[in-house]
């Protein structure tokens, strides 16, 4: 509906907004096409959009500023992390400029002793760790890549630890928003709870900068845990590692991390990181807490994983050795795009009640060979998440059309399981047919006009989501 609503700027709007946004922001205006082309999509087959022009705010004044300008003359705002979304999130296809937040990543306050801290939202993952390190406190959401927060907000990010330690919407406690009007939006207090009113918070989390630019948060913190220790453990089987995972969350065993790698996944690994991993599906673990519980809940595993044929179970205590295997597994993407010269890497993204893992991930399996495709399975299955990453060559329209199929099946499966079609990538550009189908007309609904509320004019992120 909005995007029908919305008439592109034609180009002396355009112009005049650059104008005002060159006058007011100098050199931290780029308007080149290298640096246009880099704030488009480039980690997925969604072609990329470039923006008219790419601004580079330093405070929540600056972002302030940006959206007046474009707000009067009705130009599209798009907000730039890092650039690593999956589902064309940073796209422009309806021009406009590109709000990259890069400059802002201070860490504003840390309150350790409320185990909270206050970020800007071009802080990073492991800038903020970093930070925290001396402090002896961290912050879990750990999705794979180097990401900016305000980023991982948007698109209500998950990982290898939310088996654990929940997503971003378990992790934010409030946020800082600045309305397409301009105007600054305080969503919540510092307070672990509240009653007061509609929970903007959680509105603003998983929009996907369709409703305002993040320019503060407010994160939950833990404590780095007494004891920490990873493990890998070989199966039989796909089915098996998730029939493990499933009996390993059923039976309570507090496990920090799990992570599924097919064979064809550890192949690909084993390429890119001069590894001898024995190709067969492996799981990847990790254990939080006292030097006594880690060794219980590490015994209880084994057990567990016997029981479905475990071939060797192997554990790193030492944190180089687990630094070196977790970097294995943050590598996957590189390591695909490395495996097949000149392919895309498009990943999937379903999720699943745990119940219905084995099954759905099974089902995947026959999928994938029944297409033809080179298309690896990882997967957070603790959590009933998982991706195929699909290898693609794109001047190929035969098997461009098998991907787009074996895509559709990965999602339509899910659908059907009571799952969803994104478990942490979010809808974007890729997902929005998808939408309908698992939330339905009435939901949907109710997102155009909490959209078209905020944003009466359509100009953030369009084409996202709604």
């Amino acid at each position: 509906m909005l995007e029908m609503r919305l008439d592109r700027p034609g180009s002396d709007a355009v112009a005049q907004a650059l104008i005002e946004l060159a006058a007011t922001f100098g050199d931290r205006l780029a308007c080149s096409l290298a640096v246009r082309e880099q704030h488009a999509n480039t980690t997925t087959w969604v072609a990329g959009e470039p923006p008219d022009a790419v601004v580079f705010p330093r405070s929540t004044e600056d972002v302030q500023q940006v959206f007046r300008i474009c707000a009067r003359h009705c130009i599209p705002l798009i907000p730039y992390g890092t650039g690593t979304s999956f589902e064309g999130h940073v796209n422009a296809p309806f021009g406009g400029v590109s709000v990259d937040l890069k400059d802002m990543n201070r860490v504003l306050a840390v309150h350790a002793e409320d185990f909270d801290c206050v970020v800007e939202p071009g802080t990073t993952r492991n800038q903020l760790n970093a930070h925290l390190r001396d402090l002896g406190l961290f912050f879990p959401v750990d999705p794979g890549a180097d990401t900016a927060l305000g980023g991982m907000a948007s698109t209500r990010a998950s990982g290898t630890t939310a088996v654990r330690y929940g997503t971003m919407r378990d992790n934010v406690l409030a946020l800082k928003v600045v309305l397409p009007s301009g105007e600054l939006m305080t969503t919540s207090r510092r307070a672990r709870k509240s009653s007061a009113g509609y929970d903007l918070t959680r509105l603003i989390v998983g929009a996907e900068g369709t409703l305002g630019i993040i320019t503060e948060l407010i994160l939950k913190l833990h404590g780095i845990p007494e004891a920490v220790s990873a493990g890998v453990c070989r199966l039989p089987s796909v089915q098996a590692c998730c029939d493990v995972a499933i009996a390993a969350i059923q039976s309570g065993i507090a496990v920090a991390r799990i992570e599924l790698l097919d064979e064809m996944q550890v192949r690909v690994c084993n390429a890119y990181s001069k590894l001898a991993m024995p190709e067969q599906p492996t799981l990847f673990l990790e254990f939080h807490g006292s030097e006594a519980g880690v060794v219980e809940q590490a015994e209880r595993f084994g057990a567990s994983a016997a029981e479905f044929g475990a071939d060797g179970f192997d554990w790193a205590h030492e944190s180089e050795a687990r630094t070196r295997l977790w970097q294995t597994r943050h590598d996957v993407f590189w390591a695909l795009r490395s495996y097949r010269a000149g392919a895309k890497v498009v990943v999937t993204d379903a999720c699943v009640p745990i119940s219905r893992l084995a099954a759905c991930v099974a089902a995947t399996k026959d999928d994938i060979e029944a297409s033809g495709l080179v298309a690896p399975i990882v997967g957070h299955v603790g959590d009933g998440n998982f991706h195929a990453s699909v290898l693609v060559m794109m001047e190929d329209p035969d098997e461009v059309a098998r991907a787009t199929a074996l895509i559709d099946r990965i999602a339509e499966r899910a659908l059907a399981m009571e799952g969803t079609c994104t478990g942490e990538h979010g809808i974007g550009e890729g997902k929005r047919h998808l939408l309908v189908p698992e939330h339905g007309e009435a939901t949907v609904g109710a997102m155009r006009a909490i959209k078209l509320a905020l944003d009466p004019k359509g100009i953030m992120n369009p084409g996202n989501i709604v």
